[in-house]
C-alpha cells in the first residue's frame, strides 16, 4: 500500500449565500491546493461542514471534485457515521465515485465499547478496496479508538493508518509503535505537527493548509527530507496564527479569515455561526502577525 505523505488540507465546503454549494469556488480552491503542492485534498471532513451536508449533496460534491481533480491531487473523503451499516453504504458510494483514500471517524454518540469500535472499522475496510485512514478524535466523538484496538486494526490490510487529533502525547506515543511500511500516523492538529513528524508520522491533516498551503507542504517536506531546523522554524513563525484559527469551534475561525482575504467562501450552515468581535479582533491581529494583511 502506498503511504500517503505530507499535507492534506481539510478542505472547506464553500457555500453561496443561500446556503447551497458553490461548485465554481471550489474548482478554484482545488485549483489553489495544487498550485501549492498540497499533498492531498480532504473533502467532507469537520473542516467541510459534513453534518450539514446531506448524502445526496455529499455525492454531488464528490464526483464534482473528482472529476475536476482528474487526477492532478490524490483525494480524499469523509465517509463516517455512527451507523456502520451507513458508513458502509457511504464509503462503498465513494469508492465507486472514484475517491482515493477515505477518512471514517469513531462512532460518535453512541459510543461503542472496544470490540465494537474494532468491529466497527473492521466491517467498512472489509466492504471497500481502496485505502482507509481513521480518525480518532474525541473531543468531537466523545470516544476514542484505544492503543489496543490501534494494535488489531493497524493488522487489516485496507486501513492505512489513523488520523490522531486527541491531543494527547503520551496516546500518540503509545500507539507510534505500530507505524510500519502499511500502517501510518498523521496529525490532526496543526500546533504539534513537528512532535508528531519525530514520533513517526508521515503527514498532517490540515485546517491551517486551506489559508497557507505552500508553509504547511513545505515544513512537513523538509522534516521528511531531514531538514528540521526549518521545519521548526516555520512552525514557530506561525505558531500565533495557527493557534488563532481554533479559539472558537472550526470552521468558524478558518471560513471567517478566508472570506476576509478573499477567498469568498461563503457563510457557515446553522448551527454554525459567524465568530464573536472577540474572536474576530484576535484572528485580525494572527493575520498581521504572518503579513496576510497590513
Amino acid at each position: 500500500m502506498n503511504k500517503l505523505t505530507g499535507s492534506t488540507v481539510a478542505l472547506v465546503t464553500p457555500f453561496h449565500a443561500d446556503g447551497s454549494i458553490n461548485y465554481e469556488k471550489l474548482e478554484q480552491l482545488i485549483d489553489y491546493h495544487i498550485e501549492n503542492k498540497t499533498d492531498c485534498i480532504l473533502i467532507l471532513g469537520t473542516t467541510g461542514e459534513s453534518p450539514t451536508i446531506t448524502f445526496e449533496e455529499e455525492q454531488v460534491i464528490v464526483a464534482h471534485t473528482i472529476k475536476y481533480a482528474n487526477g492532478r491531487v490524490p483525494i480524499m473523503v469523509g465517509s463516517g457515521s455512527n451507523d456502520t451499516a451507513q458508513a458502509i453504504v457511504s464509503s462503498q458510494t465513494f469508492e465507486k465515485l472514484g475517491a482515493d483514500y477515505l477518512l471514517v471517524l469513531t462512532p460518535y454518540y453512541n459510543r461503542t465499547n472496544e470490540s465494537g469500535m474494532i468491529k466497527h472499522f473492521e466491517a467498512i475496510a472489509d466492504a471497500v478496496t481502496i485505502p482507509i485512514m481513521m480518525y480518532n478524535v474525541p473531543g468531537r466523538t466523545g470516544c476514542a479508538i484505544s492503543e489496543q484496538a490501534v494494535e488489531v486494526l493497524a493488522k487489516h490490510p485496507n486501513i492505512m493508518g489513523i488520523k490522531e487529533a486527541s491531543g494527547d502525547f503520551n496516546y500518540m506515543t503509545r500507539i507510534s509503535r505500530y507505524v510500519s511500511d502499511d500502517f501510518a500516523l498523521y496529525t490532526g492538529n496543526d500546533d504539534t505537527v513537528v512532535p508528531a513528524l519525530s514520533l513517526g508520522a508521515s503527514g498532517i491533516v490540515s485546517v491551517w493548509a486551506n489559508v497557507m498551503p505552500r508553509e504547511v507542504h513545505d515544513l512537513v517536506d523538509a522534516y521528511l527530507n531531514g531538514d528540521t531546523k526549518k521545519s521548526l522554524a516555520i512552525l514557530h513563525e506561525n505558531l500565533a496564527f495557527i493557534n488563532a484559527l481554533f479559539i472558537e469551534t472550526n470552521p468558524i475561525p478558518v471560513k471567517h479569515v478566508m472570506n476576509e482575504l478573499g477567498f469568498e467562501v461563503g457563510p457557515f450552515r446553522a448551527p454554525l455561526d459567524n465568530p464573536s468581535e472577540a474572536c474576530q479582533a484576535t484572528l485580525q491581529a494572527a493575520m498581521r502577525s504572518v503579513n496576510l494583511k497590513k
